[in-house]
């Protein structure tokens, strides 16, 4: 648990606020440090609560935060972020390459002034130029990274893969690099500067794919939700027009498969009694195996393989996978009481399994713990607090207040 630790969360939009959460679901303090104006994600979403007109965008990646809103341009705002860095263990943040030291955020500046600091920074391609200032967009990402052309039909137009995979799985990387730097301060007394590029993360995650292909020199290629080298393992439509998903891997599991499947035949048919063999006849299998499926529905398929330990599972919409059983065993939605007293709102639960365990806090309203936060963490009195509103240096949200 990172519960001793103080992290700052200079980051905004989706990517970094998602390692920000992640810290703060390892037990960290995570102090939201937002322009004036808000985070961006703020106002982006086609989805917002009827009680205070909150983005969905912003409630799914920055629970468990406190938020300060300054303006970091001004002195007296910098001033206030160096008092800030001086009582943390961690800064996190996704300006383009250029911007830190021109705000004085760069990690030699920020070393000056806490040496046990560390500083994790989320970057979209590389830190030179030409690559330093361009947009990196997750669609943009995923193009670049290769993993559009291994996602789709065999033979179809790229397709991105369905949520932010290059945003998030930035995030991932950027909470563990932190986690890291942490660590490694406690032994060595010296902070570190740890640097995630969501594109080396995309292109770390293409793992055996481009390990065939730097061995054999064969370029992957999309084959819809078939797997290239192993048979069967697919999708397949059951009696319902829903699908189940299907990957009994081995001899073992194929024998089983067979045998609950009511095919027991298969399992010794030349064309499919070896792995390499049904990659071969990979076509006349899923022609037997659609026929098979279409006799039950999803649900009567995803009971039966369950009950005999069959890697299969019906292909769920996300409506089906936030209400399935394990789902809710595992904790993994959550309803959390506005603190308002305007309602109670769904959020997925946290992953990660320490006991015992506690729900993190609401989302915070733009700028809500700015006073707190300076005279708990900087020891700022409540005059010097007030002057930094009134030069409209810092903001401090108000109960009354539902800009999100």
């Amino acid at each position: 648990m990172l519960s001793d630790f103080r992290v700052l969360d200079l980051t905004w939009v989706l990517g970094g606020p998602f390692a920000g959460q992640l810290l703060a679901q390892l037990g960290a303090e995570v102090i939201k440090v937002e322009p004036l104006e808000g985070d961006l994600s703020r106002q982006v979403s086609s989805h917002s609560t009827e009680f205070d007109g909150a983005s969905g965008f912003f409630l799914s990646v920055n629970r468990g935060k406190s938020s300060i809103a300054m303006d970091l341009k001004k002195p007296e705002g910098r001033a206030v972020i160096y008092d800030l860095v001086r009582n943390a263990d961690a800064i996190v943040y996704g300006f383009a390459p250029s911007v830190p030291a021109r705000l004085g955020l760069d990690p030699a500046s920020l070393h000056a002034i806490n040496p046990k600091l560390t500083v994790a920074q989320l970057i979209g391609l590389h830190d030179e130029p030409p690559y330093s200032e361009a947009p990196a967009f997750d669609l943009v990402i995923q193009a670049m990274a290769g993993v559009m052309s291994v996602t789709g039909e065999r033979d179809g137009a790229p397709v991105r893969v369905g949520y932010q995979v290059a945003d998030l799985a930035g995030g991932l990387y950027l909470a563990l690099g932190c986690v890291g730097g942490m660590l490694k301060s406690l032994k060595s007394g010296r902070g570190e500067h740890v640097q995630i590029s969501l594109l080396d993360c995309q292109l770390a995650l293409l793992t055996w794919q481009a390990q065939n292909y730097f061995i054999n020199g064969e370029v992957p290629a999309a084959n819809g939700a078939r797997h290239p080298v192993i048979a069967p393992s697919d999708i397949y439509p059951c009696a319902d027009g829903k699908f189940m998903a299907v990957s009994p891997t081995g001899q073992q599991f194929w024998k089983m498969f067979c045998g609950a499947i009511g095919r027991p035949d298969l399992a010794d048919d030349p064309r499919f009694s070896h792995p390499k063999s049904r990659v071969a006849n990979v076509g006349a299998l899923t022609g037997i195996l659609t026929e098979t499926f279409r006799g039950k529905t999803s649900q009567e398929w995803g009971e039966k393989l369950l009950a005999e330990r069959i890697p299969a599972a019906p292909v769920n919409s996300v409506a089906d996978a936030t209400a399935q059983p394990v789902a809710k065993l595992r904790n993994m939605v959550e309803e959390l009481d506005h603190p308002g007293g305007k309602g109670s709102l769904k959020f997925l639960g946290n992953p990660f399994k320490y006991q015992p365990a506690q729900p993190l806090s609401y989302p915070p309203k733009r700028g809500a713990q700015t006073r707190a936060i300076l005279q708990r963490v900087c020891g700022y009195s409540p005059q010097a607090v007030d002057d930094l509103i009134a030069k409209n240096v810092v903001y401090q949200g108000e109960d009354h207040d539902t800009t999100q």
